[in-house]
């Protein structure tokens, strides 16, 4: 029986045989996601803007994926796309913003055509809203759209940068690294009336700053918004009022990387030159000298002299102790020139002074162990 049917289907004509069908084009593809978009019922837009992520992701490379951004934006589906930002589809919503993301990646153009077509009223409101996951993508996407020069201003007024910091204090983890990254672009090249951000901005930029590695990109990026915040009077307060927040800007110049470390004794520095008989005395008692001390050899150029003007302001005024101070250069001076070559002498007793003062220090930690 199996062998006759077997013959029989041998013997069935050619033309009755299911051809394969062809492989919709990738042209046909972006036309029929710009027509779902435009005309199709919200449904439909819902799946072509799901077909706008499969369709970049599926791409061979880079650049045949920034062929396809193109493309799509040129077919007119950025605009149907900012329209479902404002949906009141929360499904509409999530997917728009994604595929808005897929859009604006490594596309400059790309990136000030969706803010041109008004993508930002809806993004500021998704931010408000606190609605699931919706508020991370909506930061993640004015990150990637502060990226472009251009949009700086557009953004920056758009009552955006508050809500960025509202996400510091309470938004996922990967929320708090786009705010505070977004927030920087922001922050700089960007010329406004009024300032980016304002104090409310210090205690969840200080907490953040306390808990992650001090040597991170993130921790760059935070200290660099606390020293943007150090120039008015009220960032200052708010610095030294912050739990721990004089102690947390010491840690990171102890431990943290060439940026940070160079922001972090800018923003030490604010303090002390605003007023030093209310700041020094608060920044001495968190330790600061060793890593002041070590700045001064290791850190930027830049670091290097904030470091040294911070010393300076940081210094017993009266003249026994400027006198012991002076003299106590001199005698590691003295030892550099002995040990070393001349033009490596200044180098080599700011070393021998951070030595001492580390082993100073180290002395008085185990005495005070032996007395607990």
């Amino acid at each position: 029986m199996r062998a006759a049917a077997a013959a029989m289907e041998d013997q069935t004509p050619l033309h009755l045989h299911p051809l394969p069908l062809p492989k919709p084009t990738q042209s046909h593809q972006i036309q029929v996601i710009s027509l779902a978009l435009s005309t199709g019922t919200l449904s439909s837009q819902i799946q072509a803007a799901r077909e706008i992520r499969k369709l970049i992701r599926s791409s061979p490379s880079p650049a045949s994926a920034a062929k396809i951004r193109s493309r799509l934006v040129a077919a007119g589906v950025v605009q149907p796309l900012v329209s479902m930002l404002g949906c009141g589809s929360v499904e509409a919503r999530e997917v728009g913003l994604v595929a808005v993301l897929n859009l604006a990646a490594r596309n400059e153009r790309n990136k000030v055509n969706i803010v041109a077509s008004g993508a930002i009223p809806p993004l500021v409101e998704i931010l408000k809203s606190q609605t699931g996951k919706l508020p991370e993508l909506a930061t993640a996407a004015i990150l990637s759209l502060s990226t472009a020069p251009s949009n700086k201003l557009i953004i920056a007024n758009s009552g955006a940068p508050p809500l960025l910091v509202h996400i510091l204090g309470n938004g996922t983890i990967q929320g708090k690294v786009d705010a505070v990254t977004a927030l920087c672009y922001l922050s700089t090249g960007t010329e406004t009336s009024t300032p980016i951000i304002d104090d409310s901005a210090v205690s969840p930029l200080i907490s953040l700053l306390r808990e992650c590695k001090k040597y991170s990109k993130f921790a760059e990026k935070a200290t660099a918004l606390l020293e943007i915040l150090s120039n008015s009077e009220q960032g200052r307060i708010a610095i030294s009022d912050c739990d721990n927040g004089i102690l947390t800007l010491v840690e990171t110049v102890e431990d943290g990387s060439l940026v940070s470390t160079e922001h972090a004794v800018g923003v030490l520095l604010a303090l002390c030159r605003s007023c030093r008989s209310k700041y020094r005395d608060l920044i001495l008692k968190e330790g600061a000298i060793p890593g002041l001390l070590r700045l001064t050899v290791e850190g930027t150029d830049v670091a290097r002299e904030r470091a040294t003007m911070l010393l300076d302001l940081l210094r017993d005024s009266t003249p026994q102790k400027r006198l012991a101070s002076s003299i106590l250069e001199e005698i590691a001076y003295d030892i550099a020139l002995s040990v070393g070559p001349a033009d490596k002498a200044s180098e080599t007793a700011k070393r021998l002074l951070l030595d001492m003062v580390r082993t100073s220090m180290e002395l008085r930690k185990n005495r005070f162990q032996l007395l607990e």
